[in-house]
């Protein structure tokens, strides 16, 4: 009754030996993310909102990159030119003006019209920023699992007569026995909100579906875009199906169509893949760590190097990220309904059996069981970037924590009469996920290899997983066209008033319904300090003075020093594979080298590098 909550520009409260050292204070990571949120965005803010209008024509976009924006600021909002010093340079011009400019994001820095394309479109599920919602097509017709009597027919208005002629010649039934049939599908998870969110100043947005052929010639090509409207008590719900088409008008809705699909791909990859799966699902372990584990006991020592500074960064996140009225909520699709549709998707779908990579892949039937494959699993699609990599970190995080569990845990029974460990388990359980406490699906804590798998599934997501769907969000979000966060009208159609002006100048149409200059701005200094890497970061497999300081046994420091050299080998592999002309989803005229899931990284915007713990 007596605490009240913490309002900026007081901070969230963070146990003291969760925040921030005083290293990392001074530089980088907690600087520099105050500095956005309390110079540079309202400096933006200041500057843009009393014109706070759509890009007319692609160049104004050019002239972030090429001229930058003048940005006026107050006397008490001086930006501090040092806090940027890479991507975002400031130049002083006069007294209360700098300028911010953006670096060219990566996307369009070596192809300027990769983005419009089809290819590239689909690549971007299996190597872009969010590589993890793609699923196998196991069967049609395709149907809702939404309640019919609420959300009307369950049955997608994609046929299979749709489908078959744009199949080179095979039938449906045959696509999906040789798994090339593929969906991106978002429609249940985003049709209970979306008459809510349409409601909302300035955002038109569907439920969306989209198909994809996986041709002979191995490439993936999207067939065709479903979008849904809920039902209203004045009309029924609406489905739309889009297909490529050939002529310049089929051609202009597809593009939007396409858009309207990165833009809810952005919201979902923020708000469940990026937030809810890596950012908040770490808190209860690490509060279950420091409450149950002695600061001697071995698994303690294991994992205090994947825990730290998240609980620091997510309070930072609460206070001026995620929270009411924040940049997410104005920048992204969902506005004020952000976080429920983050709770929704834990309710229906997170489990923690299903966050170790191979059984996510198989989940999505994006990979089989096969025992001869070193993870256990054979991919569907051999050149999926992020999977491929994705596993060999997997598996050399698994040989390392098996290795280090079975030196402390040797004996039989030596699982189950830990106290510690056990009090640990049953805190994440039963108080960290209450809600899901009693689902069948968590695993048992009574054998070293039990704990093995517990273990390695969090430290991936602590590492590899935030990596791989963290550190390019400026290399592929920069460029706003290529993942608009939000839409702001529906897609005109004939007899619609704004049909007209749709066909006299289609461009401004497509630019309108993209997020303005002030959302645009926003975002873009926002992803690009997300995906910054402070000067000090700790990388996987790097020594550090935790791992010298604490494990003084010689057999575990000789394991770590064999996960190292496992990884050095393994950034190896992935560099060999960039230079692969046989995977073209990472090799190829102006497409960019999948490296998120390389270990090392100097600091900076470099789309590469894996830091023990979300460290930003």
């Amino acid at each position: 009754m007596c605490e009240s909550r913490a309002e900026k520009p007081h901070p969230v409260y963070v146990p003291r030996d969760e925040t921030f050292e005083e290293i990392k204070q001074n530089t980088f990571s907690a600087g520099r993310l105050k500095a956005l949120f309390h110079n540079l965005i309202p400096s933006i803010a200041a500057t843009l909102s009393s014109s706070d209008i759509p890009f007319k024509c692609f160049s104004e976009i050019d002239k972030l990159y090429n001229d930058g924006v003048l940005l006026l600021e107050d006397e008490d909002q001086k930006i501090s030119g040092n806090v940027f010093p890479s991507n975002m340079m400031k130049q002083v011009l006069s007294v209360g003006q700098k300028l911010l400019k953006y670096e060219i994001p990566a996307i369009i820095s070596r192809d300027r019209f990769a983005w419009l394309r089809d290819n590239e479109f689909a690549r971007q599920t299996l190597a872009g920023v969010n590589p993890v919602n793609i699923e196998i097509l196991k069967e049609f017709p395709i149907v809702s699992k939404l309640d019919p009597a609420v959300y009307g027919p369950p049955e997608s208005a994609i046929t299979k007569e749709l489908i078959q002629q744009e199949l080179s010649g095979i039938t449906v039934e045959e696509a999906i026995e040789e798994k090339r049939l593929f969906i991106l599908d978002y429609h249940d998870m985003l049709l209970p909100f979306i008459g809510k969110m349409n409601t909302l100043p300035e955002r038109q947005a569907y439920a969306s579906r989209t198909v994809f052929f996986f041709t002979r010639t191995g490439f993936l090509r999207p067939i065709a875009i479903e979008l849904s409207l809920p039902p209203t008590p004045s009309s029924p719900g609406k489905k739309r199906v889009y297909t490529h088409g050939h002529d310049a008008t089929s051609h202009w809705i597809w593009k939007q169509a396409k858009a309207h699909v990165c833009s809810n791909d952005a919201g979902v990859h923020q708000l469940v893949n990026h937030w809810l799966r890596t950012h908040a699902c770490m808190e209860p372990y690490i509060i279950a760590t420091h409450r149950q584990l002695s600061a001697m006991h071995p698994i303690y020592k294991l994992l205090h190097p994947h825990l730290r500074y998240t609980l620091e960064i997510n309070a930072l996140a609460r206070q001026s990220l995620i929270n009411g009225g924040g940049i997410i909520e104005a920048c992204f699709s969902p506005g004020k309904y952000a976080m429920e549709v983050s709770s929704a998707a834990y309710k229906s779908m997170w489990q923690f059996d299903m966050e170790a990579l191979p059984a996510d892949l198989i989940r999505r039937g994006m990979a089989v069981e096969d025992p001869s494959m070193p993870c256990g699993v054979k991919l569907v699609i051999e050149d999926y970037p992020y999977a491929a990599d994705g596993l060999l970190i997997w598996s050399a995080i698994k040989e390392w924590v098996e290795s280090y569990v079975d030196h402390f845990y040797s004996e039989p029974n030596t699982v189950t009469s830990d106290l510690e460990l056990q009090a640990w388990w049953n805190e994440i359980k039963n108080e960290g996920h209450y809600d899901k406490r009693n689902e069948s699906w968590w695993p048992k804590l009574n054998t070293k290899e039990d704990l093995s798998a517990i273990l390695t599934s969090m430290i991936w997501i602590a590492s590899g997983q935030h990596a791989a769907i963290n550190f390019g969000q400026y290399p592929f979000g920069g460029y706003m066209p290529n993942r608009p966060t939000l839409m702001r009208k529906l897609i005109p159609y004939e007899g619609d008033s704004n049909y007209e002006k749709f066909l006299l100048n289609p461009q401004s149409t497509f630019l309108s319904s993209l997020p303005t200059q002030l959302q645009a701005t926003k975002v873009m200094a926002v992803q690009d300090t997300l995906s910054t890497h402070s000067p000090d970061e700790e990388y996987l497999g790097q020594t550090n003075h935790l791992h010298s300081h604490w494990i003084k046994d010689p057999e575990v420091l000789d394991m770590f020093k064999k996960f190292s050299a496992k990884l050095e080998e393994i950034e190896e592999i992935i560099k060999g594979r960039n230079k692969n002309i046989h995977l073209k989803n990472r090799n190829g005229a102006g497409i960019p080298p999948y490296e998120l899931l390389l270990p090392s990284s100097g600091p900076g915007v470099t789309g590469r590098g894996i830091p023990y713990s979300i460290s930003i």
